[in-house]
């Protein structure tokens, strides 16, 4: 019950709304006893009217009519409890939701970087769903039972301890077999979950990749992969089911034999005249409404394992240390002007890693174009993750205008960073929303102006919608140039003093390069720029370039300076340079 516990204490705006639902269920549950207990009175009548000691026929009437207004009002507050139950679970659903998302949003970029998108979802939905349930079922059905069952109890000890005592005897025997059958069902259900955050977490790969699936033809691969994992899953649930349905054998067997012995108690009594025919109807009653939370009890002890199952993941993640608290939306961003980035002896590795950053020191100045150079792995990626603070260094200092990172928010710190990354990041929306994403109010005029100078709008014209054109998930439905461009674009409207261009070409054709060129010419004007690149000949304007191996920086200087000097930059150059000749010998365009 800790999960159960854990969701109530953080959803206090939803109490006021629980202490009203509790108040209507105990009125529910009152009408639902006295309306056996007028039962009662009714069949006495009747039975002295029999031996001729009855009052007025009226009597009985206004008892039947008793009986049927309260009967009505019953249903009422059933219904009352019901949709106030809806509307609680809803709210517990929204609230849940709006939790995790906020939490999820101010987590580490490095926690994205080892975890499936698909699993996160996946555990989001099963938290927020089983929890619902939960909630949905504790209003309209639990708490009802429970309020019930007291009040039965109650009723049955004032007119026969021993028919109390052993009814009430039924609840410990079906809450402790329940228990059992309920945690072995647990501990098959956390299985289960394992299983299909997998499979989920694969089926969204798939769905992302869907390109590499089936220009490899390895869907027959991906199906069987899923077809195993469903059938695991399956086994696991058969051994729920059959667990169930053993342990409800005992506990319905036991409920049989309890409620046999009680019977012949009522019947007894009643035989012997120490009941009347209506205490005895009235007694039959309360025994037939004590089976419904019998025979709902394994339920509601199943709903309670499913949430407590289900919301563990939920739990870990809302447990997982936020280190970007989210700021209030109106809050202004400071521009930064003249912007100089410092890393100072910055050293920097992963849990239980050897490092990949070593003891990294450089400056860059305002409004310069610095490229990062070096072969795969060597760092470059990294820097920039510390430039844009998704990584924080595990020691040094990085300054910004000479002010420690940690003296800035991370919305600072991004807000005055423009980002032209190698993956086309878009979403499935319209032209102008890609543009003016993280720029909410842009009108029109700006998001042409920067589709201009990215070299993008007179493609985006042609659209059938325009900027209202939707370009699908990642942009699908553009080319690989036509969607750098609309990155392009969104960078110009950001009009950040930083800008990092990180392999923003690697991926063109020629053509699109050149493309791509005319829209970063623009963009790069009076900024400061960091380049990563592995085509060289996209940073033979640099500035400076620095050369990083191995997680140092073993070298520094401007093209012409390293061409000329033996190491990384001139070998990579003349690899490049070479590879070039052989081509155009082949084809004989020199």
């Amino acid at each position: 019950m800790k999960n159960i516990a854990r969701i109530v204490r953080i959803s206090k705006p939803l109490h006021p709304l629980f202490l009203l639902i509790a108040v209507f269920i105990l009125i529910q549950a009152i009408l639902e006893l006295v309306v056996p207990f007028i039962s009662k009175l009714i069949v006495d009548e009747i039975v002295a009217q029999t031996q001729g000691k009855g009052g007025p026929i009226t009597t009985i009437a206004w008892l039947i009519a008793g009986m049927f207004g309260l009967s009505m009002l019953s249903i009422i507050f059933e219904s009352i409890v019901g949709r106030l139950g809806d509307h609680n679970a809803a709210q517990m659903r929204a609230f849940l939701t709006a939790r995790f998302y906020n939490h999820v949003l101010s987590l580490p970029q490095s926690y994205f970087d080892s975890e499936i998108s698909g699993k996160i979802v996946n555990q989001l939905n099963r938290g927020i769903t089983t929890t619902h349930q939960f909630i949905n079922t504790a209003t309209n059905f639990i708490l009802p039972t429970i309020v019930q069952t007291i009040f039965t109890i109650a009723f049955m000890m004032y007119y026969n301890v021993w028919i109390g005592l052993l009814s009430l005897s039924i609840f410990p025997i079906f809450v402790y077999l329940s228990y059992i059958s309920t945690k072995q069902w647990g501990k098959y259900e956390e299985e289960k979950n394992k299983l299909e955050d997998y499979t989920r977490g694969r089926i969204t790969e798939v769905l992302t990749n869907m390109k590499i699936v089936k220009s490899t033809t390895n869907e027959h691969t991906e199906l069987q992969t899923v077809n195993t994992k469903m059938g695991e899953i399956n086994t696991i649930y058969a051994k729920q089911s059959n667990t169930f349905y053993i342990w409800d054998f005992l506990r319905n067997g036991s409920l049989i034999i309890i409620l046999s012995i009680v019977n012949v108690i009522v019947f007894y009594n009643a035989y012997r005249g120490l009941f009347t025919i209506g205490e005895m109807v009235l007694i039959l009653q309360l025994i037939n409404q004590l089976r419904r939370p019998l025979f709902a009890m394994s339920y509601i002890l199943s709903e309670i394992q499913r949430a407590e199952s289900g919301s563990k993941e939920f739990f870990e993640i809302l447990e997982y240390q936020a280190t970007e608290p989210l700021l209030p939306a109106a809050q202004d961003v400071v521009r930064i002007k003249h912007p100089t980035i410092t890393f100072s002896n910055v050293l920097f590795k992963y849990q239980d890693s050897e490092g990949i950053l070593r003891n990294i020191s450089f400056t860059l100045p305002p409004q310069q174009t610095v490229a990062l150079v070096g072969h795969s792995g060597a760092g470059k990626s990294t820097i920039v993750n510390m430039i844009l603070r998704f990584y924080e260094p595990t020691s040094g200092t990085i300054l910004l205008n000479n002010k420690p990172y940690q003296e800035y928010d991370h919305r600072t710190i991004r807000r005055n960073i423009a980002l032209v990354m190698q993956d086309n990041e878009l979403f499935s929306t319209t032209i102008r929303e890609n543009v003016a994403y993280g720029r909410h109010g842009s009108d029109d005029k700006d998001i042409i102006r920067a589709l201009k100078l990215a070299n993008a709008y007179d493609f985006v014209k042609k659209l059938p919608k325009g900027l209202d054109a939707q370009i699908g998930e990642r942009g699908v439905r553009l080319s690989g140039g036509q969607k750098q461009r609309i990155q392009i674009a969104r960078a110009i409207l950001a009009d950040a003093p930083i800008l990092i261009l990180d392999e923003a070409t690697s991926n063109l054709d020629s053509a699109s390069e050149h493309a791509v060129q005319e829209g970063l010419i623009n963009l790069m004007k009076n900024r400061l720029v960091i380049v990563i690149a592995h085509r060289l000949s996209t940073i033979q304007h640099a500035d400076r370039i620095l050369v990083i191996d191995e997680g140092t920086i073993v070298d520094e200087g401007t093209p012409a300076d390293l061409a000329k000097k033996p190491g990384i930059y001139s070998n990579l150059l003349k690899y490049q340079v070479e590879g070039n000749k052989q081509l155009l010998t082949q084809f004989d365009l020199r």
